[in-house]
């Protein structure tokens, strides 16, 4: 294996400091969906007046709202300094968009006439609760938006049909039991940015399905348990982390990406086995307080460590063998910003490493 490609991105990179930033996974319909006739929050923005719309369109809108000719199942009420829900809303409504105003709550009724509603975007309001059973009748419902708000609660009563629910950036400390316990088609669910210091037993109790979790941000200082076994990523950055223990990921078995970016972690804190998780793929530990690399599974593709104190590589951390059918599947490997310098590698690495791409040190 010719190693010079590696050795010169190694020499290229020795000083690179690198930072990420994390963003909501999914985000708003920034794509149309012609199949579904899903609108786009950009589709039409700026192109019509919209009183030439409301002139030639015969159907119902709100005052305060612009319903496109195009996409009739969507309306756009964002960013109108609203403090109530617009009254009037028509029963074709699948796609209502409600960011960016000054709503602290709805009436009973809201909703009512909306039963068909899919997507419900909240984002950026000042929403301090939902009452229990605003939503629960519209079981064609499968995304809420409700970042950057002011809960301090789940909503209770959503339908059980939503698929992905984002609460993130609100003041959140805890989980009533209970409040996920119909939501068995979630799949995505955004936490991050609340004030959650511990998870409960029964926090996450119901959610079958869930495929990502985002719970960076926050205040925890150990890593939680009883999180939902069947989560593929698992976000936990930005908290007060300190280690991890041999069965901390025990029971995950479907889990590939694992984000523990800037937290306290540290050697003494840290189980040998913390990582024996051969479904992982990704594992973020940079920003913390690593003297050492971890042992990880050789089955890991990519592995974050940039930003600790590591001052040796080891090579038995990522191969404890090496043979013909031994060896690290690692093909990105990030040691910036440590202790370690190029030419402190050992000479067996690259046979350990042997299908690497990518390593910045």
């Amino acid at each position: 294996m010719d190693i010079r490609p590696l050795l010169l991105l190694v020499a290229a990179c020795e000083s690179v400091v690198a930072y990420t930033v994390d963003q909501d996974y999914g985000g708003v319909p920034l794509w149309i969906n012609r199949l579904l006739g899903e609108p786009s929050v950009l589709s039409l923005r700026g192109r019509l007046d919209p009183r030439w719309l409301r002139a030639v369109n015969t159907q119902s809108c709100p005052l305060e709202c612009e319903c496109p000719i195009q996409w009739p199942t969507a309306i756009y009420c964002d960013s109108r300094s609203l403090v109530q829900m617009p009254s009037g809303l028509p029963s074709r409504t699948q796609y209502l968009f409600l960011q960016g105003n000054g709503i602290t709550g709805f009436a009973p009724e809201a909703f009512a006439n909306a039963t068909r509603l899919r997507w419900l975007f909240l984002d950026r309001n000042q929403l301090l609760r939902l009452d229990g059973g605003l939503l629960s009748n519209l079981t064609y419902l499968v995304h809420i938006f409700m970042n950057h708000n002011n809960l301090t609660e789940v909503p209770a009563g959503l339908p059980s049909g939503l698929r992905q629910l984002r609460l993130a950036y609100n003041n959140i400390e805890k989980i009533s039991p209970g409040a996920f316990q119909n939501l068995h088609n979630l799949t995505l669910l955004l936490l991050q940015g609340n004030r959650f210091k511990t998870i409960g037993e029964n926090s996450f109790q119901g959610l079958l399905a869930l495929k990502m979790l985002d719970l960076s941000h926050n205040f925890l200082k150990t890593f939680p348990r009883h999180l939902p076994s069947a989560v593929e990523q698992l976000y936990l950055s930005n908290n007060s982390l300190a280690g991890m223990e041999r069965d901390s990921l025990q029971g995950f078995s479907n889990l590939r990406y694992l984000r523990l970016g800037h937290n306290q972690l540290q050697d003494n804190g840290m189980d040998p086995g913390a990582f024996n998780l051969t479904s992982l793929v990704e594992l973020d530990l940079s920003y913390n307080h690593l003297t050492q690399i971890p042992v990880v599974t050789t089955s890991l593709r990519y592995l974050y460590l940039e930003a600790n104190l590591i001052h040796k590589f080891t090579v038995s951390s990522f191969c404890r063998t090496v043979g013909p059918d031994s060896y690290s599947r690692i093909r990105i490997l990030r040691l910036e910003g440590n202790k370690i310098a190029a030419h402190q590698l050992p000479t067996d690495w690259v046979m350990c490493l042997r299908v690497l791409h990518q390593i910045f040190i």
